[in-house]
């Protein structure tokens, strides 16, 4: 069957199948009014990962404006991370009461805000509360989840999430390149302004075009909830960071990590025991839930981790490069003193034969420098990094989408659409278990193979098909598993997951890449050597850690879908519930 012809079609078969008047779902709908609400619902959540994708990809343009941060620069991803896995439940909660599109406007409205502020601002703590307003966004995604199970026919269900999951080419085609072309001729401020613009363009379409779903659940909000998973999150991520910093066993780093324990571990005691839960804790332990949340925050490390580590590697300078850098400016201070040196001995000599009472005018005495700089030895200066490192292209933003992601991006394009058509078909599980096979491969090779910017772009597009098959199957099986009532707190539990994995990936790998920097030694004849950090350069022990974590979590993850029991069947749409 066409995709057209299936946009007409009502699936009469399901006897759950909600009626139109209940849900709002569009069934009968021209097939230009499906899709169309369908693409701006998709267009309106790749605000969040483009932004994402530019942000983590423009790190080292944005790190000089705050040049006291040093590592901490990758908090501009942790803390959209961190805010999100905090909000994403609240406001799935809130759009099973209040409803799925007010949600999306409200999403909209705080991520302009939180953009604005990022746009215009030199000052690191508003700029990461900036951050933490966008990171509404990604809450938009998870409500879109509910919004498409609400609005689409039962039979395009499937399909419609695996285009959620990967988009209309904004975010992944777009994104980069527009992303590129900004920083490198304008600014890294300029990325802000864009997605301001883009968010401003899509906030009155999204209006216009898609409607309100019908569906409510009549419920208050925990509000206590919300704060103890946020609290306990943002704790145990503080120390993940840190932990390299201030020590892993010094009692005041571990007082972060138990605190944020204790939080988390209260959580679920303080929800069994709410009228209205925030987490209907029977719905989380459920396997069918519980075991897609597992899988989320495991892969999520990969996702996390990867975006960051391939930008920042390519855009780094090359090893040869950063020596050039040093001994250039070594040579500028031994030349500086040299020449100081030789004009104070030669205005010594001048005024030891002056008569008594005479002064020497300024500038009276002046030594040619070259005079001076040719008597230095040419071996004078000396550099060597400890250790060196092999990666290292110097790319600018628009050079790594166009070589790095541009075939990632359009693979994953293709596949989100491929993949639910297969999940329609035979389940999401073995799509699922693909993804992972895939992203355990590519953690491997990404650490054992070279590191020059072609073998990541090979490696990268290969990941565009887990990515793809990875965001399409997790949303069919949390659809498949809950009932429609509790959609969006069940896709705020997933966002919990996903966005937590990536802040605790990234938090991880980042330990392990500050446990590693690369070190210059300077020697200068007659001197002792002298070790200077290179700041944001790390040697590729640091990266190759970290990406056999994230291969190893991976594993887990994959094991994980192996024993699972749903999404073993061809999706519905939601029909069993």
């Amino acid at each position: 069957m066409s995709l057209e012809n299936a946009a007409t079609s009502v699936d009469t078969a399901a006897p759950s199948d909600a009626a139109p008047d209940e849900s709002g779902r569009l069934d009968g709908a021209s097939p230009l009014r499906i899709w169309s609400v369908l693409a701006i619902i998709v267009l309106f959540t790749e605000v969040s990962p483009m932004q994402y994708v530019m942000v983590a990809s423009a790190l080292r343009q944005i790190a000089p404006t705050f040049p006291g941060q040093g590592a901490n620069i990758n908090w501009a991803i942790i803390v959209f991370g961190i805010f999100g896995a905090a909000v994403s439940p609240l406001i799935g909660k809130l759009s099973d009461i209040w409803g799925k599109k007010k949600m999306f406007l409200v999403c909209g409205v705080l991520f302009l805000i939180g953009t604005a502020m990022c746009a215009v601002t030199s000052n690191w703590a508003v700029f990461l509360v900036g951050r933490a307003l966008e990171a509404t966004a990604i809450a938009t995604t998870m409500v879109s989840y509910g919004l498409i199970r609400d609005l689409m026919p039962r039979r395009l269900v499937p399909v419609g999430l695996g285009i959620a999951s990967t988009g209309l080419g904004v975010s992944a085609l777009a994104g980069p390149l527009i992303g590129g072309y900004i920083t490198d001729h304008y600014s890294w401020r300029g990325l802000f302004w864009f997605l301001f613009v883009f968010t401003l363009i899509m906030i009155p379409l999204l209006v216009i075009v898609v409607p309100e779903s019908k569906l409510r659940t009549p419920q208050r909000l925990d509000v206590i909830g919300a704060v103890l998973l946020g609290a306990g999150a943002t704790l145990t991520l503080l120390y993940l960071d840190k932990g390299q910093d201030w020590g892993w066993t010094k009692p005041s780093t571990l007082a972060w990590l138990i605190g944020g324990l204790m939080l988390l571990g209260l959580f679920p005691i303080v929800e069994m025991r709410a009228k209205q839960p925030i987490m209907d804790m029977k719905l989380l332990f459920n396997p069918r839930v519980s075991v897609v949340l597992f899988i989320g925050l495991l892969a999520s490390f990969m996702i996390g981790y990867q975006s960051y580590a391939t930008g920042y590697m390519t855009q780094s300078p090359p090893a040869s490069q950063v020596v050039s850098q040093v001994e250039d400016a070594t040579w500028d201070q031994v030349k500086a003193g040299a020449l100081a040196q030789a004009q104070a001995q030669a205005e010594a000599q001048a005024k030891a034969q002056l008569p008594p009472g005479v002064e020497l005018p300024p500038g009276a005495v002046k030594v040619p420098p070259d005079l001076v700089y040719s008597q230095l030895p040419p071996d004078m200066v000396k550099v060597d990094l400890d250790p060196g490192y092999s990666y290292g292209d110097n790319f600018s933003l628009l050079k790594f989408a166009t070589h790095v992601t541009l075939a990632q991006s359009l693979i994953a394009m293709v596949f989100g659409f491929l993949g639910g058509l297969w999940i329609r078909r035979s389940g999401a599980r073995r799509p699922l278990v693909t993804a992972l096979v895939i992203f355990v491969g590519s953690g491997l090779a990404y650490a054992a193979l070279s590191h020059g910017w072609q073998t990541q772009a090979l490696i990268s597009a290969v990941y565009g098909i887990a990515f793809a098959l990875y965001y399409a199957s997790t949303p069919n099986l949390m659809v498949e598993g809950v009932p429609a009532q509790q959609q969006g707190i069940s896709a705020g539990m997933l966002g919990v997951a996903q966005a937590m994995g990536a802040g605790i990936g990234l938090a991880v790998a980042t330990a392990f890449l500050t446990a590693n920097p690369v070190k210059a030694v300077v020697s200068v004849t007659g001197q002792p050597a002298v070790t200077k950090e290179i700041p944001l350069l790390y040697a590729d022990k640091g990266y190759e850690i970290s990406f056999y974590f994230v291969a190893i979590s991976a594993a887990i993850a994959l094991l994980g879908a192996l024993i699972m029991k749903h999404g073993r069947t061809p999706a519905t749409g939601g029909t069993a519930h």
